[in-house]
């Protein structure tokens, strides 16, 4: 190879090595249009860890939710598949960062032409081997470069996805595991009010028989019988069919040693949640990172097809022997070189590269609002369980206060009832209070605790295992 076809190699490499993505554009400004701070939001502590740093391990207290959530992250089919979609897009980013680095191939060819007469003599058997560089693209204008970086962009993008899938799963399954722990105490409860009733109405039916209370107190009782086994009933469907939505969401069936035993308010360890008082802690939730990698995957994607209008220079060269004798094909006077560049400048497309470029731009623009979006979703759902975490305490208190009167206000009854001081309608109107205040208890506990995780996955909680883990 002679020098100037070297040095014209080399500095074509340079050119291409070097290429920059100066046409791509600046990131446009995010105008999410958001308050700086949290409406009612808590005084954290000075050293409070960010709800992204505190582990879904240390967050869950309970080991049983635990074992479970543990389980899932290792079996249930939507995070694999989310995991497969993050490697099949690592797969299609290395193999566009790859036109970034010239080809080299090694081709061994052997050429044999026939013919009659004059020209079958003409036409002699042609050995060749090389080493070559295929149609390689110097990336003058960063139309490669841009590609490549909006391809990255683009994994980073799923990659947040998949952490976001993660988040949602152990939120979900927390949640249904909550919700099965309340409809099992729920069971517990109607099904002691059924075995309360039903030996309340054999008594009355008794002494119904020695005429001491009519027959209205009988059938009054009797309605009190079946309205509890029919509340024990719809509690046993829902106990079922959330263990099958637990088994699904875990991946696998949950061992019966796993289950609840119970409501157990005391589920996360953290109360109150350590928050910061900025907003901007939003932009560590995935499904907000997500959103700003495929803005900057779309904004590159301007970069490519502005420099599409630009012209394109490739390099095709080999170098290498060849022979008309396949033993001669390595020996002195048989070497061969080809060097042979090529420009392409586009003149006229129909308007295809400005119609290219308007796409890249209309998508620039989408994944800018989809990310302001975002930011706009995230704040009102941090609000919104920042909104509920007093009003629910309140509620857990009022709860509790009056399932205490209606427990007294049933001991009561009960004993002026037993002493023939009051009928069995204002014993029947205490049970059913009763009732409704221990249900009643139970679905306040329940929308506390729901609420609590909800704002720890909302803070972006929940794709770290430990505190300060990855």
């Amino acid at each position: 190879m002679t020098k100037f076809s070297l040095s014209t190699m080399t500095l074509a490499m340079t050119l291409a090595l070097g290429g920059c993505g100066m046409l791509q554009p600046e990131l446009p400004q995010v105008q999410a249009n958001i308050p700086f701070a949290w409406p009612e939001a808590p005084t954290a502590a000075a050293d409070a860890a960010p709800a992204d740093s505190i582990g879904w391990r240390d967050f869950f207290t309970d080991p049983k939710l635990v074992s479970i959530i543990a389980s899932a992250l290792e079996n249930n089919r939507d995070l694999r598949e989310a995991a497969l979609n993050v490697e099949r897009t690592r797969a299609l980013y290395n193999v566009q960062r790859a036109d970034r680095l010239p080809s080299v191939g090694l081709s061994v060819a052997a050429e044999r032409t026939g013919g009659s007469g004059a020209i079958a003599a003409a036409t002699p058997d042609v050995y060749s081997a090389g080493v070559g560089i295929s149609t390689f693209e110097l990336d003058l204008f960063g139309r490669v470069h841009n590609l490549s970086e909006a391809a990255l962009q683009q994994y980073l993008a799923q990659e947040e996805a998949r952490r976001a899938v993660q988040i949602s799963l152990i939120g979900e399954i927390a949640n249904v595991y909550l919700t099965l722990a309340a409809d099992i105490e729920s069971l517990r409860v109607a099904q002691a009010t059924l075995d309360d009733q039903q030996a309340l109405f054999e008594l009355i039916v008794k002494r119904q028989a020695i005429g001491a209370v009519s027959g209205l107190d009988v059938e009054q009782a009797r309605t009190t019988v079946e309205t509890a086994r029919a509340d024990a009933a719809q509690f046993a469907g829902l106990v079922a069919t959330g263990r099958n939505q637990l088994a699904l969401l875990a991946g696998s069936q949950v061992e019966e040693a796993l289950l609840p035993a119970g409501f157990d308010v005391a589920v996360s360890g953290l109360a109150p949640l350590p928050v910061g008082l900025a907003s901007d802690v939003l932009l560590r939730r995935p499904d907000v990172r997500q959103a700003e990698y495929v803005l900057r995957a779309a904004n590159a994607n301007i970069g490519a097809a502005r420099a599409a209008f630009f012209p394109s220079v490739t390099l095709t060269g080999s170098l290498g022997s060849a022979s008309d004798e396949l033993s001669g094909l390595f020996e002195s006077g048989t070497r061969l070189w080809r060097f042979a560049p090529s420009v392409n400048l586009p003149i006229f497309q129909g308007g295809r590269l400005t119609a290219q470029l308007d796409v890249a731009q209309a998508d620039r623009d989408i994944a800018l609002a989809r990310y302001e979006r975002a930011i706009q979703s995230g704040f009102r759902d941090v609000a919104d369980a920042l909104a509920l975490t007093r009003t629910l305490d309140a509620r857990r208190v009022a709860r509790q206060a009056l399932l205490d009167a209606a427990e007294r206000t049933h001991r009561l009854s009960k004993e002026r009832y037993d002493r023939g001081l009051d009928s069995y309608l204002v014993l029947l109107d205490a049970q059913r209070t009763l009732y409704s205040a221990q249900q009643g208890l139970i679905g306040a506990q329940l929308a506390e605790q729901d609420n609590r995780v909800r704002l720890y996955r909302v803070l972006g909680g929940g794709w770290n295992e430990r505190m300060g883990g990855s």
